[in-house]
């Protein structure tokens, strides 16, 4: 998907409404972007994911996972108005078993998101952007609980690195958005849409930093394919931003 209009928000609100998914490319994400904020320290920002610690939750799965988690909360007493969007205390990441068979009904606690990077510009146009897609549709939660996630899935010769180890899933949240950061040496990891019963919706390669997948999370499953390395003998590693919106408010 490809947007070209000024106002870019209502296109991606809108098919995400009627499709329950968007596949949106680099321009297009980032003319919504410049419409909630400012991206002057992007550089830093994607060079943070140079400082996340090993996922110990996988140990029986692979040691191929670097993350950083941070929630946030986004409330107004009106909902139709701009939400304040106010970083929480740190708190575990936690899903049932439904939504997570490998490691659901238990917390998991990661390593925060470090201050600069959740205070930063481009986080904070980012959660702007989510709120204005993800609030718009649903301008009856007063509340979200947003949760913030810094992955790094990196790729061996004898180790493809799983985005989603899980499989396809869900996961237990109103609205996801995956942003492309960083690819570095990789190939693969397409992320696939699926209908509630199984039927493959789409599927897209993010490529580029800001390539974007947007996903209604009760309406579709999402799932993405294992990632190798092209040049066995160099470092490779697929680094994305996750947020997630789910409504805190009942």
């Amino acid at each position: 998907m490809t947007i070209a209009s000024p106002d870019c928000l209502p296109d991606v609100r809108d098919q995400l409404d009627r499709e329950g998914f968007v596949f949106a490319e680099a321009a297009s994400i980032r003319n919504c972007l410049a419409q909630s904020g400012a991206l002057d320290d992007w550089a830093s920002f994607a060079d943070s994911w140079n400082d996340l610690a090993v996922d110990t939750y996988l140990a029986d799965y692979g040691r191929y996972r670097r993350r950083r988690h941070a929630v946030f909360t986004a409330s107004n007493s009106n909902a139709t108005d701009a939400r304040a969007i106010v970083r929480a205390e740190n708190q575990p990441h936690y899903q049932s078993l439904k939504y997570n068979p490998l490691q659901g009904d238990i917390e998991r606690w990661f390593e925060p998101i470090t201050p600069d990077v959740a205070a930063g510009s481009s986080l904070q146009t980012i959660l702007r952007f989510c709120d204005r897609i993800f609030g718009n549709l649903a301008p009856q939660v007063r509340e979200w609980r947003i949760e913030v996630h810094q992955f790094r899935i990196e790729a061996r010769p004898d180790e493809p690195g799983q985005p989603t180890p899980e499989g396809v899933h869900r996961d237990g949240v109103d609205y996801v958005l995956v942003l492309m950061v960083r690819r570095t040496n990789i190939a693969q990891g397409t992320t696939t849409i699926h209908s509630l019963d199984g039927t493959l919706l789409g599927s897209f390669t993010l490529v580029a930093p800001f390539d974007a997948a947007l996903v209604d999370d009760a309406r579709v499953y999402h799932g993405v394919t294992p990632v190798q390395p092209i040049d066995p003998e160099l470092p490779a590693h697929r680094d994305v931003l996750v947020v997630t919106f789910k409504r805190s408010d009942g």
